[in-house]
Parts: structure tokens; sequence; C-alpha cells
């Protein structure tokens, strides 16, 4: 019988089975963050334990800085002491920081890919929800809790229930503006958030085929919205091209061993999986949540659904839901009034999502009234993006053009909106105040967001481009 892409990676990563039934994983490399590091330096301290393998591991400071431009560890007081925290206990155990004025400092799970730090087929975990970002490159990712961060620095393990396989079949071509954001939206709108729980998800199709590398980065960091441990795309040509010369790819003869190996990652032809679900992107246009989930999501030209048409175990949610972000059933969302845009996170923040916004952007000027933020999720993706003028035209519409940090994701740095506000945001998450107490957020791609700025209320992108690409 044939092995998935899952398979093959657990297999060769598989260290033995525990008591409690749960498999023991290596992890090929992992990345702290310095809201949940310090307890786990602390725990490990307080146990005479060390890092078992500080050349393995990594700390990033994405989550608590400001995005401020030219920002310091002071702009945001309250995230300084868990910075000096992570800087404390990484000099205690040997490992290395992309410190603030790194040159390779930004979002974990953007640095990570775009260094080569990790490679397809290859193990990797972070304390974050969105670690399975780089399932993209065809790697295996796991978010993990304090209690588990603690284990792996310990071990070099992780402890799993091994889960079962969907594959995610993603059909036909996408409409003009369409990114992998609006894949992603799709799915959740047809599967739910709990559509993928139990299991590790493969995209597979020709959509996931037609993405470039950074679009399924973008797609696999939304997997965990699907109730998944993880995502996964299979690596081809255009993943080694992509990571080929990076500072930590492997070169010369090891760039051959491991391309053969590549190679034989991709799931076989007799593959089997537990779930197999077909999606029809065919056409597909921009989307964009309703709701206070990712999964209440219509297309641009929709309307929030009427209750009668909702199942009806799921009503009430869906009340709150409109009650919250103040809408009403069949309510068109275009033309409705934005407060914020968002443009940044680990979702949307690569040189090619500030390359789209950028593009629609381009001697327009960002609506009164309207504050627009765009935060590159690297310092090096800020660098690329500066070299080929992005700052510029973000700048000259009147956007802020900040510095590298989780930022608006989830408000942990002082970002954050005000009671009441509208917020078109490429994050991932729109939870009740996610952004801020009583803030209303719009998960959307880069394109919906620069319209949205550009217009002062959400916008149909197509509109302003007369339906072109």
């Amino acid at each position: 019988m044939g092995r998935s892409l899952f398979d093959k990676i657990w297999d060769a990563h598989f260290v033995g089975t525990r008591l409690d039934g749960r498999d023991l994983l290596f992890i090929d490399r992992h990345i702290l963050h310095e809201l949940h590091a310090p307890h786990a330096f602390k725990k490990l301290k307080a146990a005479g334990r060390k890092v078992r393998r500080p050349d393995l591991t990594f700390a990033a400071l994405d989550h608590t800085p400001s995005s401020a431009p030219g920002r310091d560890e002071n702009t945001n007081p309250e995230g300084k002491p868990f910075i000096e925290a992570v800087r404390a206990g990484s000099r205690e155990n040997g490992v290395r920081v992309f410190d603030l004025g790194d040159p390779e400092h930004g979002i974990s799970h953007v640095v990570a890919p775009e260094l080569g730090m990790v490679l397809p087929g290859a193990t990797h975990a972070v304390p974050d929800s969105h670690a399975c970002t780089v399932g993209g490159l065809g790697a295996l990712a796991f978010g993990c809790g304090t209690t588990e961060l603690e284990h792996v620095m310990a071990t070099q393990v992780i402890a799993l229930n091994r889960p079962r396989r969907m594959r995610i079949r993603l059909d036909g071509r996408l409409g003009p503006h369409a990114s992998a954001k609006d894949v992603a939206l799709k799915i959740l709108a047809q599967i739910g958030v709990s559509g993928g729980r139990g299991h590790v998800i493969e995209f597979a199709g020709q959509v996931a085929k037609d993405l470039s590398v950074e679009g399924r980065l973008t797609l696999c960091n939304l997997t965990i919205e699907m109730g998944s441990r993880s995502g996964l795309v299979a690596p081809d040509d255009k993943t080694f091209d992509w990571i080929h010369g990076r500072s930590w790819a492997p070169q010369g003869a090891m760039w051959d061993r491991a391309l053969q190996d590549w190679r034989s990652l991709p799931s076989d032809d007799d593959a089997t999986f537990e779930t197999d679900i077909a999606v029809n992107c065919d056409g597909l246009a921009p989307q964009i949540t309703w709701g206070t989930d990712p999964s209440q999501v219509i297309d641009i030209g929709g309307r929030v659904p009427d209750l009668p048409d909702a199942p009806v175990n799921q009503r009430n949610a869906i009340e709150r839901a409109m009650a919250y972000m103040g809408v009403t059933p069949g309510q068109p969302l275009d033309g409705l009034p934005v407060d914020r845009v968002f443009i940044g996170s680990c979702a949307n923040a690569r040189l090619p999502d500030l390359q789209e916004a950028a593009n629609l952007v381009r001697g327009r000027r960002v609506a009164q009234g309207v504050h627009a933020l765009v935060s590159p999720g690297s310092g090096r993706v800020k660098r690329e993006a500066e070299a080929l003028g992005l700052d510029r035209i973000f700048k000259d519409a009147g956007f802020v053009w900040g510095e590298s940090a989780c930022s608006m994701c989830a408000g942990a740095n002082g970002d954050a909106g005000q009671a009441g506000e509208r917020i078109l945001s490429t994050t991932n998450r729109n939870f009740e105040n996610r952004q801020g107490k009583g803030v209303r957020t719009h998960l959307v791609g880069p394109a919906l967001a620069a319209a949205a700025a550009i217009t002062g209320a959400i916008s149909d992108v197509r509109k302003l481009t007369g339906g072109q690409a």
C-alpha cells in the first residue's frame, strides 16, 4: 500500500511509542517566541535541565515588539519583560535569538522558510498554533503549548497521537484577484472550523500546484483554523527552486542528495486518506468573513446568510456573530464603511502579498478617516520591499509603513483598534475582541484590504480594476 507525504515524514522521524500510546517524533528544528519561552525556560531550569539541542533551537521576538516605525524594545513597555526573559534564557542555553535589530528578525513563520531553516520532509515545532505555515514547503509542523515546549527543549522529541490523513483537492482556476487566502477561506466556509479535527491535511489539485510557494505558505497557515493538527503541500520543482540558494539551504553535493530525497516525498499514487474532499475553486472570487469565526465567509459579492438557511444548531452562534459584527441577515458587505486596514501577519506579510497590495494602491490615496498599516513579515521582506520602492508607494498613499512584528494579529504589542471600529485585516483570526475590545474584524486577502483602504469601505476590488487581475 502506498504512503502519503504525511506518512513518509512521520515514519522517518518516529522514535518510539510511549506507554500512554503517543508516538515520539524527532523535531529537526524548533523556534521559541517571547510569550511562551520564558515560562518554559523557567520550568526547565527548576528541573535542573538545559536545552538538549541548542544548535537546533532558535528564538524569535515577534509577538510583543511594537511595529511602529523606528520602534525599539521600549516602544511597547508591556512587552519588554518578555523580551528580556527570552534573551536571558537563550543566553543560559546557547540559543540563537533573532533579536530586534538582527537583519533576520521577523515573525518566526516567515523567517524560518525564507532562511531555509525549514526544508521539505522536515519536522518543525513552535509554541504558536500557526506553526503549520511551513507545511507549504512540504514540512510537517506542530504548534505546542508551554508544557510540550519544555519537553521538546529538553528532549528534542514531541509526543503526539498519530493524526488521521485528509486530502483536500482544490480544483479549477482562480478568478481575478483571488489568492491563497481566498482559497483557505473558501475551504473554511465548506468544512468549518472543526472539519479537519484529528487530521493532518494535504492540499492537492490544480490550484495547489498553481499557487506560488508564498501562496502555499498562506494556505497552510490557515490549516489550524480548520481544526487540524497541521497542513502540507507536496514539494515540487517550484519548491526546490524557491529554496535553492537560501542562507541555510544545503549546498553543493548536499543539495544534490537532498533534492533526490525530496523528490521521493510526494504521496504515492495509491496512498490512502481517511477523508477525501473536493473544493471547487473555479472562478473563485475574493472572499471575506462576515462573522466572528474564520468559517463565516461569503464572497465579496455575496450577502450575510439568512437565518432560515442556517443549520438549527448554528443559529444561536450566527445571531451572536451578527450582533457583534453589526450586520443583518441578507445584508451585502460591499459598501460597508471601514475604520482601519491592516496588511501583515504570518498569513499575508510576504513580498508577493505586499506587491499585490501596492499595485492596487499605487497612485491612489487612503480614504479620509481610515487608518491603514503595513507590517512586513520580516526584516528581509522589509528590505526587499524597500528596494522595490513599495514603502514609498504605501507611504505616498497615506499608509503607515511599520516594522516587522505580529502587530495587529493578536494585539499583544499595543497595536489594536478601538471599540466599535471595523477592520479589514489580512490576519487569520476574527474572534470577538481579537484586535481590541469590541473591534469588528473581517478577514481578507491583500487585494480586498488595499481596496478598502482606498475607498474607505468594503469594496469589490474587481470594480477598481475593471475585473482585470
